[in-house]
């Protein structure tokens, strides 16, 4: 079992929202996935802001603690649509491996 794997069977023992109705458990979890992501990116400007763009170890730290918070939501969100973070990483390696090949790696949009 990889470390993704043992990391997703170990987020289903604190979801506390085993019985709530299905459609608002997908929006909760989705909102809290953008929500963490949101507060990775507010200390990363709080290090650009108080800090001169330095990564202190506070910073390092809270950083941590944020991103533990995204794979959390993601490892939830993935179990509610019926994948696992293994098949999510797997699918991101082939999809960046292949617009490298094509020379699609800059630019917008999902078909490229």
């Amino acid at each position: 079992m990889s470390d993704l794997a043992e990391f997703h069977k170990k987020t289903a023992i604190t979801a506390r929202f085993d019985d709530w109705p299905e459609n608002q458990t997908l929006l909760y979890v989705a909102l809290g996935l953008a929500n963490e992501a949101g507060e990775v990116a507010g200390a990363i400007k709080k290090a650009v802001r108080d800090d001169g763009g330095e990564i202190t170890e506070q910073r390092r730290q809270e950083v941590t603690d944020e991103i533990g918070d995204v794979l959390w939501y993601a490892a939830r969100l993935a179990e509610l649509v019926g994948i696992t973070l293994d098949d999510a990483v797997a699918a991101n390696i082939t999809k960046v491996r292949r617009r490298l090949a094509n020379g699609t790696l800059s630019g917008s949009g999902g078909d490229r």
